[in-house]
């Protein structure tokens, strides 16, 4: 215990040096602090928690539809708690590796501490590499899918632009994230995202149950074993956000309180997806196959328009979240990490966002992308590589008698942790990434293979309705059906009614 003691002295230490080195304490000081250099429990707890759902929160209903209701909420509670668990492992890593490193005498005190540094430190460069190389790829895509989610999102509130239009636009916003220097400085955002995707996730749930079920609803989910599998693989996603996770603990001034962050966070996220997925899918049912965007068979309201513009401001942070580690892998590559000048690094930090854009640009595929990272990325980077991680670097008897943090006594110490590491190497081996990456690759291509690359405005309503709708029957029936849920677009009720005319 006294070591354990020492480590946390030397790691406040650092950190409190870090902060008030040097800075005059007036209230410019005192506001900064309290908006901008978070680094408490709840930083770290409102970082988690809102990074973790994000535009996800949009796509379950959607996941629900293709794996049905009671798949759908048991797959929540069982990847909830296997995510909580890799985060757990990740954070002993962490403070193992930190803990190593401060008994040298390094400093980290302009340095960021990130994931494959601490797979290098512990297992040596070949971890390293993998590591790096799921990370940084999940992290492009990570942020990839927000610019899509963002570009998604506007166009139920102005459809006046197609999508991809919107792409470029949020592209050229999201860029100012570059300016964010690190996890510290994201204490208001985090706690705004947080307040944003209730309020989203408590308005779908409200909306869907006062819109009721619509005319003769199907819950023929689950029907296919592709959709099946892509569906899981998207919750797999959901909570596998913590590929920031060892950034936004080198952010906390006592790294060593995280260790139940994660859970507490996914519980919490647990009482927004789950109400607002049940509730979405109980009213539109095999509707949302087509629509793997929640907002689009809701009808336009001002509460759904105020929803929408704050998943806007949230995926907007969510990208920041997400691209914020790439940046500092670029910044070490280049030799600007240490840099003090803040605008020197975020005008080095600008290549990261390019190859982003034109991503977002070529696969604006709203929903199969994020079953397609899931099952590709995220059950490497998130759940195979810490748990095979852990088992590797405490693997002689020795590390394991020397380890920082011991294993809990619920989960049967060693024993019972190299067994659980076990299955979830198994588990996401053969599920996630087996059956889910066959699913959602096969899903992934069907969606180029319907819309095409570059597609101008992927699942929009205005794509002219095919020929046999086009009957005497389905004209007269289209005027209401545009004021329904559905929301046909303006011009085109406009086309059906020119038609319609002798």
């Amino acid at each position: 215990m006294s070591s354990d003691k020492v480590v946390e002295t030397v790691m406040v230490g650092n950190y409190v040096e870090m902060e008030t080195e040097g800075k005059p304490n007036n209230i410019k000081t005192r506001l900064s602090k309290f908006f901008w250099h978070g680094g408490s429990v709840y930083d770290a707890w409102f970082s988690c928690a809102s990074n973790q759902v994000a535009q996800v929160l949009l796509t379950l209903p959607y996941s629900f539809s293709q794996l049905g209701m009671v798949s759908g909420i048991l797959f929540q509670l069982f990847y909830g708690l296997m995510g909580s668990w890799t985060a757990y492992l990740i954070s002993v890593l962490y403070v193992e590796y930190r803990t190593r490193k401060e008994r040298e005498k390094v400093v980290f005190r302009n340095h960021v501490i990130q994931w494959f540094e601490v797979l290098d430190g512990l297992l040596g460069k070949h971890w390293r590499n993998v590591g790096l190389a799921f990370n940084c790829t999940f992290l492009l895509f990570g942020s990839v899918i927000q610019l899509i989610a963002c570009a998604s999102n506007i166009y139920y509130i102005n459809d006046n632009l197609d999508k991809r239009t919107w792409t470029y636009i949020f592209g050229a916003c999201c860029a100012t994230t570059v300016f964010i220097p690190s996890f510290h400085n994201y204490r208001i955002w985090s706690f705004l995202g947080l307040l944003m995707t209730t309020y989203t996730s408590w308005y779908l749930t409200v909306a869907a149950l006062i819109h009721g079920q619509v005319e003769g609803v199907m819950h023929s989910g689950p029907s296919k074993l592709v959709l099946y599998f892509t569906g899981a693989t998207n919750i797999l996603y959901t909570f596998g956000g913590h590929a920031v996770t060892v950034e936004i603990m080198h952010a906390m001034w006592k790294p060593q309180k995280f260790k139940a962050i994660y859970l507490l966070a996914t519980l919490y996220v647990l009482t927004l997806t789950l109400p607002s997925a049940v509730a979405v899918y109980w009213a539109f049912g095999d509707l949302l196959l087509n629509h793997s965007n929640a907002f689009a068979l809701l009808p336009r309201s001002p509460f759904r328009d105020m929803a929408v513009a704050l998943m806007l401001i949230h995926q907007f942070i969510t990208f920041g979240f997400a691209c914020t580690p790439l940046y500092f892998v670029w910044e070490k590559a280049i030799g600007m990490h240490e840099c003090k000048s803040l605008c020197k690094r975020a005008a080095a930090r600008l290549p990261v966002v390019i190859p982003i854009w034109f991503l977002a640009i070529v696969f604006p595929f709203f929903g199969p992308i994020n079953s397609t990272v899931g099952s590709l990325l995220v059950s490497f980077t998130v759940y195979i590589i810490p748990a095979l991680a852990h088992i590797f670097t405490f693997r002689s008897a020795a590390a394991r008698e020397n380890a920082v943090e011991q294993p809990p006594k619920f989960a049967g110490r060693w024993v019972g942790v190299y067994s659980i590491n076990i299955f979830v190497v198994v588990w996401v081996f053969i599920v996630g990434f087996g059956f889910g990456g066959w699913a959602s690759m096969i899903n992934f291509i069907h969606q180029i293979d319907t819309f095409g690359l570059f597609t101008k405005c992927y699942q929009c309503p205005a794509t002219p309705l095919p020929p046999p709708q086009l009957n005497i029957t389905s004209i007269t029936a289209a005027p209401p059906l545009a004021s329904g849920p559905t929301a046909l677009h303006h011009h085109h009720h406009h086309h059906l009614h020119h038609l319609h005319r002798p």
